[in-house]
């Protein structure tokens, strides 16, 4: 199959392009030259949210079954693309974000629960939710509903994660020490390993499905204790995890999600971060491995990378100060 994809350098784009050309396929990859793109992949450059920026696109020759994108900001840029695409392209994939839901998100909601107001195709960029709602709008608009698929996808975790919420906790657990454990330990999580999204996105894209598909593991594919379990496995380090309830964090001055990454405690918060039904992604095939092979691989990434990433750097910063985990460890 021939793809384009508009990104592709990055977390998700970079993982869809490796499950591709796993495959054998022909891909494009449209992006700004930020990254050094993917081996095996041929090249398209332009900005689409300056004049002219699909000039590249809209000159290149010949057509593709699949279009994957991956925009998380103003939503003008997906309709601008997925327009000139429309008699272009067979099928356009938008990798959207659970986000859209409206809130909060009720524990097991499904695809057919309410969503963000206020969003449209041609806005610029407002919040991430309005955003990615309107990129979904956007990619239907120009392709309708049997040809586009919305990929709502939960927290992503994996090798290439450029928020840096597992590779905090990596690089953490790897100094050594006394390291906060925020509990309890059989608090279920629910993640994706990047590549099995991309698998997903893959395998759906060769079915031909369309509509909306919360995509992200079970509830409890993985607990927290099991997730800081893994990183000592597999950094190795001499660490004595110290277990601290929500109480005691939330005495500290300590956010979840942020300051702590992964970890929220059971609440309205946490209903809508780990408890989506996921029932028609997996009637779809989804199939989400182990939870060491996610934290392995990624240890192994960061260990590969010239200079160490520094944690939220893409996006906010994630991760305690030293001042807050004195706090929690005094």
């Amino acid at each position: 199959m021939r793809l384009l994809i508009l990104g592709g350098t990055e977390f998700v784009g970079r993982a869809v392009v490796d499950a591709a050309l796993a495959r054998d396929w022909q891909v494009t990859v449209f992006h700004r030259g930020r990254h050094e793109a993917p081996e095996g992949v041929s090249v398209l450059h332009g900005d689409r949210t300056e004049p002219g920026g699909l000039k590249a696109l809209a000159e290149a020759e010949g057509d593709w079954d699949v279009v994957v994108d991956t925009w998380s900001n103003a939503p003008y840029a997906v309709r601008d693309a997925a327009r000139l695409l429309a008699d272009r392209a067979w099928r356009y994939v938008y990798v959207s974000s659970r986000s859209v839901y409206a809130w909060p998100p009720a524990a097991g909601l499904a695809e057919d629960g309410p969503l963000v107001e206020s969003a449209a195709a041609d806005a610029g960029a407002t919040d991430y939710a309005r955003d990615k709602r309107g990129g979904e709008l956007a990619a239907v608009e120009a392709f309708g509903e049997d040809r586009s698929l919305l990929v709502r996808a939960g927290l992503i975790l994996g090798p290439w994660e450029n928020v840096g919420r597992l590779p905090w906790w990596l690089y953490r657990v790897a100094r050594g020490g006394a390291v906060p454990a925020p509990g309890p330990r059989d608090l279920p999580l629910q993640f994706i390993d990047v590549r099995d999204l991309a698998e997903w996105v893959v395998d759906a894209s060769e079915q031909g499905l369309s509509g909306p598909y919360n995509l992200v593991s079970p509830t409890g594919h993985a607990t927290m204790g099991e997730l800081l379990a893994e990183c000592v496995r597999a950094t190795g380090a001499d660490v004595r995890l110290r277990p601290l309830d929500a109480e005691t964090i939330a005495a500290a001055g300590v956010a979840p999600w942020t300051d702590l990454p992964i970890w929220i405690p059971r609440g309205e918060t946490y209903d809508a971060m780990h408890r989506a039904d996921v029932s028609k992604a997996l009637a779809a095939g989804l199939r989400c491995r182990p939870v060491a092979e996610t934290v392995a691989d990624t240890w192994s990434w960061l260990r590969s990378l010239n200079r160490p990433l520094t944690p939220g750097t893409a996006r906010a910063p994630v991760g305690l100060s030293e001042e807050q985990e004195a706090a929690l460890l005094p």
